[in-house]
C-alpha cells in the first residue's frame, strides 16, 4: 500500500512531522516499508510557458527556447526535450537553483547559444521517475508561481506493509482512523453526497453466484466525455500513490479505489446486451482480459456477464471486448462485494496479481460500494460530464456479514497488559477507530464497523488498545515462577546429536521447501498419495512434498551449477502423506552426495564417492543407537528411482526403514546429473531409539581370533552370513570382521569367496585352541548348511 502523505493529511489532522508519523504507523503495526520524500529542495523552480522556439543554429536536436517565467522579459534557453514546444507550461529552474540531486543550475553557453536556468522533466524535479521529456503542467497553470505551492510539494510516498488481517487500511480513509486514533485527531471528509440523478437509463443485475457475490450496484452514466484529461491533482496523487494514469474514467476509478479501499469498474455500456448477471463461470469458459491475454476459466471463478458472454473476471480484472475507450460515451458503473474465498487465489491461478484482487482476497467493506459508486459518479460528472441514472441494487442480505457486539472486561484489560488504562481512553480509542462503544458496569461493549474483519473477540479489543495506547508504554516483566525444564528421554537420541553426526562426517545441513512442483514428484515415481495444495504459491509450488530428497537434489544441482564438485548435503524434516481426513507427517532424514569420497589432498589417491562410502555414513549413524544388531540391508523391493545394482533396502528389526545408494541413470539423466549421485533416506524415529547404556565388566580373559575362508553363491549377501555365525556361535562370538571378497580364477562362475575374522571371547576362562577350533567348526557347518557354502583350504 503505497499513498502520498499529503494526501493523507488532507483526511486528518496530524501536527506530527514525517519522522514521527512514520514510526507511529510501524508502532501500531502498520510497518513503514519505505519512505521516498518528493519535491524536496525545489527553491527557485517556477512555472514557466514556452512562447517562442527555435532550431538551434549549430545542433539538430535542441532548440533555443523564450521562456515567459512570470518575470518581465522572457529568458533564453536552450533546451533538447523532445517535447519542448511554443506554448505549454513547464517547470522553469531558474540561475542559481540547486536541484535534488546536486545540480546547480547557472547561466551557461550551449554549442555557443546562451542559456539562463533549465526547463525540468519530472524526474530531474525528484518527483517522478520520467525522463522521457518536459513535466508538462496544466495550461492553467499560474506562470511565475512557485513549483512547490503549484503542486503541493514537498511531499512523500510512503509504502507501508498491510498485514492480512487490516484490509480496511488499503484504502486513506481506513488508514487515517488509525492516525486519528493515534494522534488524538478526527477524520475530515467522511461523508458522500449523492450524485445528482438527471438520465433514467438503468440496467436489471441478477445475482446468481450465491454467497460468493452477495451484494452488486451498477449505474449507468451517459453522454460523458472519455477523453477528458484526468485532473492534474488527481493525476499527481495516483503517481505519488505508485498508480500510472490512464483516462479519466480508469484514473477516477482508481482514485476512489485509493481513497476508500472499494475497487471498482467501468464497462463500455453500448457494448453490453441485456441485464448484467453474476455467475459461475463454465468450464473452460474464455475470456480475453484487459491485458490482452485469453484466460482459461473454470467452475471456481466469479464472473461478470451479460445475457451473451462473460465481460470480467470478477475482483481480479475486466474483459478486453467491454472496455471503456475514447471513443466511449455512455458506461457502467460498478461497484460490488464478494466474498474473499470467492476471490482467494483465483488472480494466481490466472498468472495474475491485481490492486482489486488484492483488496477482495483480504476482504472489503461489505457497505462500501454504494459510497464508492456515488463518489465515483461525482468525480466522473466533474472530469468527463455525462449525466448519471439511478443506480441499481441487487444483493442477498442473508449472506452479508453482521458484526456482533463484542465485550471488553477492565480487569482483563488490565491483567493481559498489566497496566491500567483509563477508561476515557480507552472509550476514545476505539471511537476514533470507527466503533460504536458503550460503557458497561465491568467494561465496555463494542461493535466493530463493517469494514473491521479482524474484530472478534476480546482479545481482538485487547489489542487494539495496546497497538493504538502504544507497545512502548507497556513496561516489559519478566516471568514469575519456575520454569521446569522438560528432560530428553534417556531411550532417545536427540536431533541436534543426528545433525552433529552428520557434520562430522563432513556433511551440510540444508533446508528445503516442504512445497514442490508436482511435475518434479512425478519424474521421480513420487507421486502417490501427496497433498496438493488449495492456494499454492505458484505452479512450482503446488504439492507437499512425500520425500525429502527432490528437494535435496534441488540443492545440490544448485550447488553443481555453480562449481562445486565435491557436496555433501543432509536434511532432517518432515514429509507428507495423504492418508485420510489430515495428511500424515513423517520425520525422516535424508542424504545426497556426489564428487571425490576424500578432499583432494596428497596422502590418499583420488577416487568417487561410492555406495560403500554411503553405507559407511549410515552404519554411523547406525552405530550411534548402540544397537547395530537391529539393523539389516537387502535388495528387496527397491524403488524406480534407485539404481538397481547399487542400492539397498535398510530394515531394523525385519521392517523397512528407508533406502541407500545410487541415482537410477535415467531420473540422474533427466534431472541432468551425473552418474555419480548417491542418497539415502530413512524414517527418523527408528533412527533416533536407542539402547540405554549399561555398564558392563571389562573382560579378564584374553580374546582369541580365527580366520576363515568360504566360498559360497554370489546372490548371498554378506548380512546373511553374518547373521547366521552370529547365531550358531552365541555368546562367545563378540564380532566378525569382513576382510576380504574375491571372484574370478579359482572360483567357480556364480560364486563368490569371504573371507573373515572371528573374534572369540568367554567372560569365564580362557579358551583353549579346541574351544577356537569347535567354533570354527560349527560356524563352517552353519553356513554349510544355511548358506550353501564350503570351507577353502
Amino acid at each position: 500500500m503505497k499513498f502520498s502523505e499529503n494526501w493523507l493529511r488532507e483526511l486528518v489532522d496530524v501536527s506530527a512531522d514525517r519522522a514521527a508519523l512514520v514510526h507511529a504507523l510501524t508502532m501500531s503495526g502498520l510497518e513503514v516499508e519505505e519512505v521516498t520524500p518528493l519535491g524536496e529542495s525545489l527553491a527557485g523552480v517556477v512555472v514557466a510557458q514556452i512562447v517562442a522556439a527555435e532550431k538551434h543554429p549549430e545542433a539538430d536536436r535542441l532548440q533555443v527556447c523564450r521562456v515567459d517565467a512570470g518575470q518581465g522579459e522572457p529568458v533564453q534557453i536552450v533546451c533538447g526535450a523532445p517535447n519542448a514546444r511554443v506554448g505549454i507550461k513547464i517547470p522553469l529552474a531558474t540561475v542559481g537553483t540547486t536541484l535534488p540531486g546536486g545540480i546547480s543550475i547557472g547561466a551557461a553557453k550551449l554549442r555557443g547559444v546562451e542559456s539562463a536556468g533549465m526547463l525540468c522533466s519530472a524526474k530531474e524535479l525528484g518527483i517522478d521517475a520520467d525522463a522521457s521529456g518536459l513535466l508538462e503542467l496544466p495550461l492553467d497553470a499560474p506562470v511565475g508561481q512557485p513549483l512547490a505551492d503549484y503542486l503541493g510539494l514537498p511531499d512523500a510516498s510512503i509504502e507501508l506493509k498491510i498485514t492480512p488481517n487490516r484490509p480496511d487500511c488499503l484504502g486513506l480513509f481506513g488508514l487515517a482512523h488509525d492516525v486519528a486514533a493515534l494522534f488524538g485527531s478526527r477524520v475530515k471528509g467522511e461523508e458522500i453526497a449523492e450524485a445528482p440523478v438527471t438520465a433514467t437509463a438503468t440496467r436489471g443485475v441478477r445475482l446468481e453466484a450465491g454467497a460468493d457475490a452477495p451484494r452488486y450496484l451498477g449505474r449507468v452514466i451517459e453522454g460523458l466525455d472519455a477523453t477528458a484529461p484526468t485532473p492534474f491533482w488527481m493525476a499527481e496523487r495516483l503517481r505519488r500513490s505508485g498508480l500510472r494514469p490512464i483516462s479519466a474514467v480508469v484514473d477516477v476509478t482508481n482514485y476512489v479505489m485509493m481513497e476508500l479501499g472499494q475497487p471498482l469498474h467501468a464497462f463500455d455500456n453500448d457494448t453490453l446486451s441485456g441485464d448484467i448477471v453474476v455467475r459461475h463461470a463454465t468450464a473452460g469458459e474464455p475470456l480475453v482480459l484487459l491485458d490482452g491475454n485469453e484466460a482459461k476459466l473454470d467452475a471456481s471463478f466469479v464472473v461478470i456477464a451479460d445475457v451473451a458472454r462473460p465481460l470480467a473476471v470478477a475482483g481480479v480484472m475486466g474483459g478486453n471486448d467491454s472496455r471503456v475507450t475514447d471513443a466511449t460515451r455512455n458506461v457502467f458503473l460498478e461497484a460490488a462485494h464478494f466474498a474473499p474465498s470467492a476471490i482467494m487465489g483465483r488472480a494466481r491461478k490466472l498468472g495474475l496479481h491485481t490492486d482489486a484482487s488484492h483488496r477482495f482476497e483480504r476482504g472489503v467493506d461489505p457497505n462500501l460500494p454504494r459510497r464508492a459508486i456515488e463518489r465515483a459518479t461525482t468525480l466522473l460528472l466533474q472530469i468527463a460530464g455525462g449525466n448519471a441514472g439511478p443506480i441499481t441494487t441487487a444483493e442477498r442480505a442473508e449472506d452479508l456479514r453482521a458484526h456482533q457486539p463484542v465485550v471488553l472486561r477492565r480487569t482483563r484489560l488490565a491483567r493481559v497488559l498489566g497496566i491500567v488504562v483509563d477508561d476515557a481512553e480507552v472509550s476514545r480509542i476505539f471511537a476514533a477507530l470507527g466503533m460504536a462503544v458503550t460503557a458497561t458496569a465491568d467494561g465496555w461493549q463494542v461493535v466493530p464497523p463493517s469494514s473491521r474483519f479482524d474484530i472478534e473477540r476480546e482479545e481482538d479489543l485487547i489489542e487494539e488498545v495496546a497497538r493504538i495506547h502504544g507497545y512502548e508504554r507497556i513496561p516489559t516483566h519478566l516471568p514469575a515462577g519456575e520454569i521446569a525444564l522438560a528432560a530428553d528421554p534417556e531411550g532417545r537420541l536427540h536431533e541436534m546429536a543426528l545433525r552433529d553426526q552428520l557434520a562430522a562426517r563432513g556433511y551440510f545441513e540444508a533446508v528445503t521447501l516442504s512445497f514442490v512442483s508436482a511435475d518434479l514428484l512425478r519424474s521421480w515415481g513420487m507421486d502417490q498419495a501427496w497433498v496438493p495444495l488449495a492456494n499454492p504459491l505458484s505452479a512450482d509450488l503446488a504439492v507437499m512434498r512425500t520425500s525429502l530428497l527432490p528437494g535435496l537434489i534441488e540443492a545440490l544441482r544448485h550447488n553443481r551449477a555453480r562449481q562445486q564438485d565435491r557436496i555433501r548435503l543432509f536434511e532432517v524434516a518432515r514429509s507428507f502423506h495423504a492418508t485420510g481426513e489430515a495428511p500424515d507427517e513423517v520425520g525422516r532424514v535424508a542424504m545426497v552426495a556426489c564428487g571425490s569420497a576424500l578432499p583432494e589432498q596428497w596422502a590418499e589417491p583420488t577416487r568417487t564417492f561410492d555406495f560403500y562410502d554411503l553405507k559407511g555414513d549410515v552404519d554411523a549413524l547406525i552405530a550411534h543407537t548402540g544397537e547395530a544388531g537391529r539393523w539389516t540391508v537387502d535388495a528387496e523391493g527397491l524403488p524406480s528411482w534407485l539404481h538397481p545394482g547399487r542400492a539397498a533396502r535398510v530394515l531394523r528389526d525385519g521392517q523397512p526403514v528407508g533406502f541407500l545408494g545410487a541415482l537410477h541413470p535415467a531420473l540422474a539423466k533427466a534431472l541432468d546429473l551425473a552418474a555419480d549421485v548417491h542418497v539415502a533416506e530413512l524414517a527418523l524415529e527408528p533412527v533416533l531409539a536407542r539402547r540405554l547404556p549399561q555398564a558392563s565388566r571389562v573382560a579378564r580373559f584374553p580374546a582369541v581370533r580365527r580366520d576363515i575362508a568360504v566360498e559360497l553363491p554370489e546372490e548371498i549377501s554378506w548380512a546373511s552370513v553374518e547373521a547366521t555365525v552370529r547365531q550358531a556361535l552365541g555368546e562367545v562370538l563378540k564380532d566378525v570382521r569382513l576382510f576380504d571378497r574375491y571372484a574370478g580364477k579359482g572360483i567357480d562362475e556364480g560364486r563368490k569367496s569371504l573371507a573373515m575374522g572371528l573374534i572369540l571371547q568367554d567372560a569365564s576362562r580362557t579358551l583353549t585352541d579346541d574351544d577356537a577350533d569347535n567354533c570354527v567348526a560349527n560356524a563352517v557347518a552353519a553356513l554349510e548348511k544355511t548358506c550353501k557354502a564350503k570351507l577353502r583350504g
